[in-house]
């Protein structure tokens, strides 16, 4: 028989306890801004709850802990809660790993529109309107795992539309197993779809605000409309106020540009208009990928300072956090065959490079490095005793550099003196 068309949102991992991160300097115009900005984003859940006339929140764990969270979190969340059990909108929330019901406060205790569902076993809960049940919610809070135990959702055959809440994922063959219409996941801080988990869609939503490069693009809760055929229809809505990104730069497009500062400034422009409204915080790594036509990029560090200058004052703000540089793997041979300076210089590296390269293939199968592979080896502790300058600790940082950074630095030290010696200037600098 058909049903009764309803509609709710679904939010998780609010992790209020938690700032944003992957910033070395936290620029004293974005501070306030960034302080507010995961509470920002978690009042909007709660402020649309209110406002898109739902039938009930959905809420998949890892809102906060408690302790870390502190009352400044706890009182937002309460906040919210009052507010819908005044506008009778319940509230379904199956906690996660950090706000493990053990956590909350006992002498703190929830609005009764709210339903906290158990640790030890999966609760269904009828959701009624006006007398009559129009969907079914099946939750079970998180025993601190990860991955969903499907089985544990195990429950009588409805013919209702069911929504299974629950903290953790799993691959779609379980999730299909349990016949859910929709499956409502937290868990993944990145917006997740598992195809084919339910016949609605079996979603984790994401942070409504990501914290670091590693949560990069848009961040926010869904919509989830259901008609009384039993479709549904879910809609993503975005509530981050900064929001990370990841871009990657090859050869070709800084000579199509002319230069990479031209090529930032034109993607940063262009990064703006489509992620306006909001700061964003750019992690930028550029690819030398073709030694033929090598671009001289300059110096990192510089180029790192006026992007901060030029693009970071303003309202919204395009705030670079990183820029790297990645060297070529391999130069031209008609480089390393000149009988000049920079063929030398390339075939030294070279040498380098394959010496290191042994070394590292036969520690890495328990066996001593023979001595003729030693001698081959990159020191540079003689170099720093031409420096009586140097204190003891930076010559040691200098001349004992760590296994698996000496690949790259020397990698960056051959780009550095390709620069130098073909007339360009140098872009040294790893990460700035």
């Amino acid at each position: 028989m058909p049903g009764e068309s309803f509609r709710f949102i679904h939010a998780s991992d609010f992790h209020l306890e938690t700032p944003l991160g992957d910033l070395d300097h936290l620029p004293p115009q974005l501070q306030s801004a960034m302080a507010t900005a995961p509470r920002d984003a978690a009042a909007a859940v709660f402020e649309a709850a209110l406002a898109e006339n739902i039938d009930f929140l959905v809420l998949s764990g890892d809102l906060l802990h408690p302790i870390a969270a502190g009352p400044h979190g706890m009182s937002l969340l309460l906040d919210g809660f009052e507010k819908l059990h005044a506008a009778n909108t319940p509230v379904y929330w199956s906690a996660g790993i950090a706000d493990d019901p053990k956590q909350w406060p006992e002498a703190v205790p929830l609005p009764p529109n709210v339903t906290l569902f158990p640790r030890d076993r999966a609760v269904a809960i009828p959701h009624q309107r006006a007398g009559r049940t129009v969907c079914s919610v099946i939750g079970r809070s998180s025993e601190g795992r990860n991955t969903l135990h499907v089985p544990g959702y195990q429950t009588e055959t409805t013919d209702e539309f069911t929504v299974g809440v629950g903290h953790g994922i799993a691959d779609a063959n379980a999730l299909a197993g349990a016949r859910m219409d929709y499956w409502a996941l937290g868990g993944p801080h990145n917006h997740t779809e598992i195809e084919g988990g339910a016949e609605a869609g079996a979603i984790a939503p994401g942070s409504p605000q990501g914290r670091s490069s590693d949560e990069p693009g848009p961040h926010g809760y869904v919509v989830v409309d259901v008609d009384a055929e039993h479709t549904a229809r879910v809609r993503r809505v975005e509530t981050d106020r900064f929001r990370y990104l990841n871009v990657a730069i090859d050869s070709d497009e800084i000579r199509s540009a002319g230069s990479l500062r031209n090529l930032l400034g034109q993607k940063i422009g262009s990064l703006a208009n489509e992620h306006g409204g909001r700061h964003l915080l750019v992690s930028w790594e550029v690819i030398l990928d073709n030694a033929e036509v090598l671009p001289s990029v300059g110096d990192p560090s510089e180029l790192l300072r006026n992007l901060r200058r030029d693009h970071g004052q303003s309202n919204p703000a395009v705030w670079t956090t990183r820029l790297s540089v990645r060297p070529p793997h391999h130069y031209p041979k008609s480089w390393q065959d000149e009988d000049t300076i920079l063929g030398d210089f390339l075939r030294a590296s070279k040498k380098f490079a394959g010496a290191r390269r042994v070394a590292t293939s036969s520690g890495s199968g328990g066996e001593s490095t023979s001595s003729s592979d030693s001698k081959d080896r990159l020191d540079l502790m003689p170099f720093t005793e031409e420096h009586a300058e140097l204190s003891s600790t930076a010559s040691s940082l200098l001349g004992d550099v760590p296994a698996d950074q000496r690949e790259s630095i020397l990698a960056e030290a051959t780009l550095m003196g390709v620069e130098l010696l073909r007339g360009g200037k140098p872009s040294w600098g790893r990460k700035s």
